[in-house]
């Protein structure tokens, strides 16, 4: 048996005490835990360590498929799943004091991969590599002129001493560098060649263009031949060639035509041309038009000779040509004998190209352009990720390349705890630290945020107290980096004015900043006491102005009430007491002695009354009656207190719509008002659900009537009313809308019965009409004193 290699040696002694780690879990590898090896890198894992790594994201191999080995990185295509001894013959293998951990206990047998040793390993199963073969052979040399023995396993190739001797590319010269492996170097012998009409020579490497000399030369320099033809009259025109020259092409056996090719010899012999002798001989001339397609002209009309048949090139066109420019956009007329050359058949024209160029931002702008690709000759210049460098690349589409700049300085966070060594990719963030940052704050509140990269820490959430801006009141619960908190209070600080307060919400600085207080005049006037109401005038007097306060006026007996403005109020009052002041005057002059102190009195301006109408007249009699009777108020018979009914007609209209929506509603409030009157919170709210318009209406409608307060919050689809019942004032009505409602729907009479009456009654029914209207109504409640 051969000996281990030092790597396995080490393997087998760290799996037989234990103290072997796997890569993966970090944990040790007990003897009998099922394992994995590599085949490369012969690491040793646990079979399930091994199973999550392959299966994971992280092992996945780019652009291969397969998975990466943990430590060597090498790509395996299938992830293991049977544990086998190291040699792999035998699975789940018993583990044996007197043997290796993991192993079967038999002979490897394994080959060396990648040699052509026969042998196989005659070590028993064992992890990682297997040793050299130590078996011996006789190899031959690189040259294969001697053999020498050498180890089996040995991979390095046999040189000798001798001269390598082999032939050259070149076919002429031999290698003469010692044994080596490989094909020889190209022969380094320079020589002369010259081509193949002998104009041109050059000094080339030995063995180029091998093969290819006719003779006479080695290799084609394009010029013309310019050899003598066997006619010894005219020279060779084709190319430097190879091949022997063609005959001359004038030789009387190969000119079959004449020179426009139009008609043959033979016809022209028999018309009395004399033939020809030799090369030099002219070639008979037919005398019809060449009609050779000249260069000139275009696709569509092309130019052709116009002279008689001849001999030679064809003489310049007297046409003109039109030619485009080199985009095609645009055209213009030449004479053809300005066209010598390709060239001059195109011009370019003004014209630039609006394409956008590949990068998608610039357009080409070229004129006269021609390209198909517009690739764009700026460089791109955006800035990179990292935020420091600029593209360096031609314009482009899309993001661009990561920064390739790096550092090699060590990239730590502030305090110096986290640490990414080098190399740093350029823009790389600092890294993150779990540390509490210890910077300096401005406040000695708790810091509770970690170390960080940012140039600013974030704000101070401890909670403290602080003033308002307006210093009303001391609020708690407040972070410490807010500086300017609002009460919601009214500042109410005093103006410069003197006279008003600041009316906004608690605020931070002057109240009125390059203003004047233009809060309304609370100075009383001197004819009604109402305030001035006019803008703030602090040293100016109050301008005289009509009072717009609105007052209430009421009849004598309280049943009417209107609003009105003060200034009309008075001088409807004014124009009563004139005409009442006429009427005094004129009992005056009649010799009666009139009292007119109250007409002209300030303190009766201020008690304008209204006129009582006929209402309040039957109201009274009605009072009157009751009081003579001694009819108590609790029995009301006269219906005195209800005769006013609290329910208005629109209320009604909309109710009759939805009666039991009206119930409801009414069922609500009236639970409300009963709670707050019971309960002991002075207030008590209740949220209906949202509602359409109409009938938000009706509970804001029927609030007036029970005394709560409603109002409706949130937008439409979701505007919902809330109604709140304050005790004293909430009180319900004696009746309900829905037992109005529903009295009046039973108290209706029937529709009187159409009849007819015939044409002698109608003078006689309207007769009677007039008698009755006619006749005194009689007030059976007009009872006096």
């Amino acid at each position: 048996m051969a000996e281990a290699p030092p790597v396995s040696g080490s393997l087998i002694e760290q799996l037989t005490t234990e103290k072997y780690e796997c890569m993966v879990c970090c944990e040790l590898v007990r003897v009998t835990a099922p394992v994995w090896s590599c085949q490369s890198c012969y690491h040793v894992f646990h079979l399930n360590c091994i199973k999550k790594w392959a299966r994971s994201p992280a092992s996945q191999a780019d652009g291969q498929s397969g998975w990466r080995c943990p430590a060597c990185q090498n790509v395996s295509a299938h992830v293991p799943n049977n544990y086998t001894c190291f040699c792999g013959k035998v699975k789940n293998p018993e583990w044996s004091r007197n043997e290796i951990p993991h192993s079967c206990g038999e002979v490897c047998r394994k080959k060396q991969p990648g040699q052509d040793c026969p042998h196989s390993c005659n070590l028993l199963c064992h992890p990682g590599p297997c040793p050299p073969c130590p078996a011996f052979m006789t190899k031959t040399c690189e040259c294969g002129r001697t053999r020498h023995t050498v180890r089996c396993g040995q991979a390095i190739s046999v040189h000798c001493s001798n001269p390598c001797e082999n032939v050259l590319n070149c076919g002429q010269h031999h290698c003469a560098e010692l044994c080596h492996g490989g094909p020889c170097k190209p022969c380094r012998i320079i020589l002369n060649q010259v081509c193949y009409c002998g104009s041109t020579s050059r000094d080339v490497l030995c063995g180029t263009d091998v093969g290819k000399s006719d003779g006479f030369g080695d290799f084609g320099c394009l010029k013309i031949c310019g050899k003598d033809l066997k006619c010894g009259n005219h020279m060779c025109s084709q190319v430097c060639h190879p091949q022997p020259c063609q005959p001359c092409p004038r030789l009387p056996q190969l000119v079959r035509c004449c020179p426009c090719g139009q008609t043959p010899l033979s016809q022209l012999l028999e018309l009395g041309s004399s033939s020809r002798k030799t090369c030099m001989d002219p070639v008979p001339s037919c005398g019809k038009v060449c009609g050779k397609p000249l260069p000139c002209g275009s696709l569509d009309f092309i130019h052709t000779c116009e002279k008689l048949c001849h001999e030679g090139d064809c003489g310049p066109c007297s046409r003109t040509s039109v030619i485009s420019c080199r985009c095609s956009f645009r055209t213009k007329e030449l004479p053809c004998t300005n066209l010598k050359s390709e060239a001059d058949a195109t011009f370019m024209c003004d014209k630039r190209c609006n394409k956008k160029r590949l990068c998608g931002r610039h357009k080409c702008n070229e004129i006269c352009c021609v390209d198909k690709e517009h690739k764009c000759p700026l460089i791109c210049g955006r800035k990179l990720r990292c935020g420091l460098h600029r593209c360096e690349e031609p314009c482009h589409r899309g993001n661009c390349q990561t920064c390739w700049q790096a550092s090699f300085d060590e990239l730590t966070c502030h305090c110096g705890a986290s640490v990414i060594y080098p190399p740093v990719p350029c823009g790389t963030r600092p890294p993150e630290c779990t540390q509490t940052c210890a910077r300096v704050h401005e406040c000695d509140h708790p810091v509770y945020h970690s170390c960080h990269s940012e140039d600013k820490c974030p704000p101070c959430t401890f909670l403290t107290q602080k003033w308002c801006m307006g210093k009303h009141e001391l609020r708690s619960n407040i972070p410490c980096h807010l500086v300017d908190i609002s009460c919601g209070l009214p500042c109410s600080a005093t103006l410069p004015c003197g006279m008003h307060r600041c009316q906004r919400l608690c605020h931070k600085g002057e109240c009125l900043v390059d203003e004047v207080c233009k809060q309304p005049c609370t100075i009383s006037r001197a004819d009604c006491g109402h305030p001035c109401m006019a803008p703030c005038h602090l040293s100016s007097p109050c301008p005289v102005t009509a009072c717009k306060a609105k007052i209430e006026l009421q009849c004598e007996c309280g049943r009417r009430k209107e609003i009105m403005i003060c200034s009309e109020a008075s001088s409807t009052y004014r124009r009563i007491a004139a005409i009442s002041m006429a009427s005094k005057i004129t009992d005056m002059q009649l010799g009666d002695s009139v009292e007119i102190s109250k007409l002209i009195t300030k303190k009766e301006i201020h008690q304008a009354r209204l006129e009582c109408d006929e209402e309040c007249s039957a109201l009274e009699r009605r009072k009157r009656l009751a009081e003579a009777f001694h009819i108590s108020d609790d029995s009301d018979p006269f219906n005195v207190r209800s005769s006013g009914s609290k329910f208005s007609d629109s209320l009604k209209e909309d109710a009759r719509k939805d009666l039991k929506f009206v119930s409801d509603i009414e069922k609500e409030m009236e639970a409300l008002v009963e709670a707050v009157n019971k309960g002991k919170n002075s207030k008590k709210s209740h949220c209906f659900p949202p509602m359409n318009r109409d009938h938000r209406r009706i509970i804001h409608d029927l609030a007036q009537v029970y005394g709560l307060e409603s109002v409706s919050y949130d937008s439409e689809p979701k505007r919902n009313v809330v109604v709140t019942a304050v005790r004293g004032k909430s009180i319900c009505p004696p009746t309900t809308l829905t037992g109005v409602l529903e009295k009046e729907i039973q108290s209706r009479p029937p529709p009187p019965i159409p009849h007819h009456r015939h044409q002698t009654d109608k003078n006689l029914g309207s007769s009677n009409l007039q008698k009755i209207a006619k006749e005194p109504v009689i007030d059976y409640f007009d009872v006096q004193d």
